[in-house]
């Protein structure tokens, strides 16, 4: 029979949701308490509490919660990951792959020709901030010649963005997702496609529909290369065949500086720098990481995670409402931390527990996970996204939020995945 654990095990998670969140509020600005500064306070407040418990103990707590197995291949995985994208976007391989995109661009797919676009490159590059930041520019163009809404156009590569952050191989997102789960990438892509393809379906024919009268050209030449996007194409195929993510990633690094160094891109003497800069980039979301698992750690000794357990599942039966509890959770994690990797990796171990419980496979859980966190990261106008796309296109967040169809509608189909699913598995007594 479970704990019933210790609700004030908790208080260090709530005095960084209000560091956060209270900073954030008040300094009208998310970014004014960066998040690592705020996991550093609540970690000494998580070592400071609990008098009865030796200090030794707690350090010993949080040291087998931030060096369990799956933390620190994660963490290992995210700097991986930052190797290969540093490595290709210094050889040209983003460049390319924008321009390859738009030169293909029919005129009258226009505005869903950006969402497929934005998809696409955010699938491949598995950050839904370098789409916007590539995009969002070159959206504006098209705003501007084809008459379009600007709104409407940032609402575009939002959508795309947020559509790759989700699935993509090397997504944070979905590192996290699946390494808290212990679940293969490739298993976790397959359950996750399928419940959000209607969404992506859905948004492009809304698109085609509002834009479909517009026309525009454009008056410049977008030179590509295709030799230097292929490491992006070899990077979602292997990934898909189910090649272990360490070869994935590092052969991906050496095709993208050989890419660069054979098309004159990058010169020999910075591919090492190149792989550096990438690299230091997931720096602070590895830290992070290993802050929130020794928390995690000192909060689970102390009885915390039992009781979360326990309070969340407490009016849970079946699967279905297992399943609905997960993604409850991870919304309001989201919605605290306006981050949703940090979100994975605070309600991951939580999420795991309770699927464990009811029989949730593993896959299906961090799809939950990943699905529910880049629903509401894709619509907070306090959202690192919303307001990075803000300020490259001179809106408000909430001028593109009436266009973020493809979030809404991932959450909807979400939910339906969720509520028309056959369950077969455990069930809790009454």
């Amino acid at each position: 029979m479970k704990q019933e654990g210790n609700a004030w095990a908790l208080l260090p998670i709530g005095i960084f949701l209000v560091l956060f969140i209270g900073v954030g509020l008040l300094a009208s600005d998310f970014s004014a308490m960066p998040a690592v500064v705020g996991f550093l306070i609540a970690l000494m407040a998580a070592l400071l509490q609990n008098r009865k418990v030796p200090f030794s103990r707690k350090l010993t707590a949080m040291s087998q919660g931030a060096g369990e197995e799956n933390v620190m291949v994660m963490c290992v995985i995210f700097l991986l990951a930052g190797a290969f994208s540093g490595a290709v976007t210094a050889a040209g391989g983003a460049d390319s792959v924008v321009n390859m995109g738009l030169s293909v661009l029919p005129p009258r797919f226009a505005v869903a020709g950006i969402f497929v676009i934005a998809c696409f490159i955010s699938l491949s590059m598995g950050t839904s901030m370098g789409t916007i930041a590539a995009l969002a520019p070159i959206a504006a163009g098209i705003s501007e010649k084809a008459g379009i809404s600007l709104a409407v156009c940032t609402g575009a590569v939002v959508c795309g963005a947020m559509f790759g952050d989700n699935l993509s191989m090397i997504s944070d997102t979905t590192i996290a997702a699946t390494r808290t789960q212990g679940c293969a990438m490739k298993d976790k892509f397959r359950v996750n496609f399928f419940i959000v393809l209607p969404a992506a379906v859905i948004t492009v024919i809304i698109f085609l529909a509002l834009t479909w009268n517009s026309r525009f050209e454009l008056a410049e030449e977008l030179p590509f290369n295709v030799f230097q996007a292929l490491p992006y194409l070899f990077v979602l195929i292997a990934a898909l065949m189910g090649l272990n993510v360490f070869f994935v990633l590092s052969a991906g690094t050496v095709l993208s500086l050989i890419a660069g160094v054979a098309t004159g891109a990058l010169p020999v003497s910075e591919i090492f720098t190149s792989v550096g800069n990438g690299v230091s980039g997931m720096f602070e979301i590895t830290v992070i990481s290993i802050l929130v698992a020794g928390i995690v750690g000192i909060v689970r000794s102390n009885g915390g995670i039992d009781y979360l357990i326990r309070l969340v599942s407490k009016r849970i039966r079946t699967q279905k409402g297992a399943e609905l509890g997960i993604a409850g959770l991870i919304s309001v994690m989201d919605m605290a931390t306006a981050n949703n990797t940090i979100a994975i990796v605070m309600a991951g171990p939580i999420a795991k527990e309770i699927s464990g419980e009811f029989g949730v496979e593993p896959k299906r859980t961090a799809s939950i996970l990943d699905i529910f966190a880049s629903v509401w990261q894709g619509i907070l106008p306090y959202g690192a996204q919303l307001l990075s796309a803000a300020k490259l296109t001179g809106l408000t967040p909430f001028a593109i939020l009436p266009y973020l169809f493809y979030p809404v509608l991932m959450g909807i189909s979400g939910l339906l995945s969720i509520l028309l699913r056959r369950t077969e598995g455990q069930s809790r007594q009454p």
